[in-house]
């Protein structure tokens, strides 16, 4: 094959070229597949109906529509992008995606500004409403159970500087609180130096009860997971375990523990999956989605304390909370709490005899003593030729109770 030279293919473009003459990429077989059931439930009827109220009848030049805006944040979520203009540079550079917002080829992709406008348009219900529409249309496809939810939380990093928060109490900010504390310790004329000398003394500088941020009051002072301080939220979700489908997505203040929101958390997820079956008109949805909610929860060992264990008991929900070891524990006069805990605990540990003794022999050939029963809990008969007594198996070495 003969090396193509750039000088051959300088040329002067056509003033016009048809559409049909235009080269067209292989669409991404996820968006065509969604855009086909998307226009199978007939979404763009749906979002223009609740958003109608939104805009303006005739008056203004014409705005984003609900179907593209919403299509958009999808691109967000699958892209993994989390900024309107970041959505917006991946729109304008790829053919799949603007043939998925359904963007002509002559069109001009929206600005950032217009889809954060939009978003500030909407109400958070209509979002909320949006969401629950795609939960009935999971439910209708098979893709949500609701019976068994994981639950996990993250810190989202706010849009918010740090240095910008100012006193609650006063209106100050960081710098302005600094210099009064030095006039009144003495220093007339502070430098910056012994500002920061200052500074260093003092115990919690940052706390959430003193400071907040002008412009998002919601946001908290913590600590990321990279070890950064930083202004952020606390995201925690809700996912169907059997199908990986988002139940719920509840927002928190980042200075709240796990064992206090987890609560909310399923509260929200038990209210959507009892909207699916309500919502939905049909009779194999009724019979494979939860209509009582979730009857299992699964969760890390941060969500782990008593009271989350015996309060989630007491809502009819299996906990499988991994628990954190915590030594010798004391239960006078806390039984409903002990017999939860206990539970939990043996769930946690029959779910990992599960993964060594279950319905069938699994065999793990790393050199390590290999599970050969299939009978479950009656007893374990390893490579090694020992025999362990019923409840109790061996598997790569460790010894755990099992059932």
């Amino acid at each position: 094959m003969a090396m193509g030279r750039r000088k051959k293919r300088v040329r002067q473009e056509g003033l016009w070229t048809p559409t049909a003459a235009l080269p067209v990429s292989a669409s991404h077989p996820f968006y065509q597949g969604l855009n086909q059931i998307l226009d199978e439930n007939k979404f763009d009827e749906y979002v223009e109906t609740i958003c109608e109220e939104f805009y303006a009848g005739e008056v203004g030049r014409p705005g984003l529509s609900p179907g593209m805006y919403f299509r958009l944040l999808m691109v967000g979520y699958f892209e993994g992008i989390d900024s309107e203009r970041g959505i917006a540079w991946r729109a304008s550079d790829s053919l799949s995606i603007r043939s998925f917002v359904r963007i002509a080829l002559d069109e001009r992709v929206p600005d950032h500004s217009t889809i954060s406008r939009t978003r500030r348009l909407m109400d958070v219900e209509t979002h909320q409403a949006v969401f629950q529409w795609v939960l009935v249309v999971l439910a209708e496809k098979k893709l949500l159970k609701g019976t068994t939810i994981g639950v996990d939380a993250t810190t989202l990093e706010a849009n918010a500087a740090l240095r910008s928060i100012v006193r609650r109490d006063t209106g100050e900010r960081y710098d302005e609180f600094l210099t009064r504390l030095a006039k009144e310790s003495g220093i007339e004329t502070p430098t910056r130096e012994q500002l920061a000398k200052l500074d260093r003394k003092r115990t919690k500088k940052g706390s959430n009860d003193d400071w907040k941020h002008p412009h998002d009051p919601d946001a908290r002072i913590t600590k990321m997971k990279d070890g950064r301080t930083h202004l952020a939220h606390k995201a925690e979700h809700a996912v169907d375990m059997e199908t990986g489908a988002i139940v719920a997505v509840t927002l928190h203040g980042a200075d709240e523990g796990d064992t206090a929101t987890i609560q909310k958390t399923m509260a929200e997820a038990g209210e959507r999956i009892a909207s699916v079956v309500a919502d939905s008109n049909s009779d194999e949805v009724v019979k494979q989605v939860s209509a009582d909610g979730p009857r299992e929860v699964v969760t890390d060992k941060g969500y782990h304390s008593r009271a989350v264990v015996s309060e989630l008991s007491q809502w009819g929900v299996r906990t499988y909370c991994s628990e954190p070891n915590r030594g010798r524990q004391r239960w006078q006069e806390l039984r409903t709490e002990q017999a939860a805990v206990y539970a939990n605990r043996r769930r946690i540990r029959g779910s990992e005899a599960a993964g060594c003794c279950g319905n069938a022999a699994r065999n793990w050939n790393d050199g390590i003593n290999t599970c050969m029963t299939g009978a479950g809990c009656d007893g374990c008969i390893c490579e090694a030729g020992k025999t362990f007594s019923s409840g109790w198996w061996c598997t790569r070495g460790r010894r755990i109770l099992g059932c």
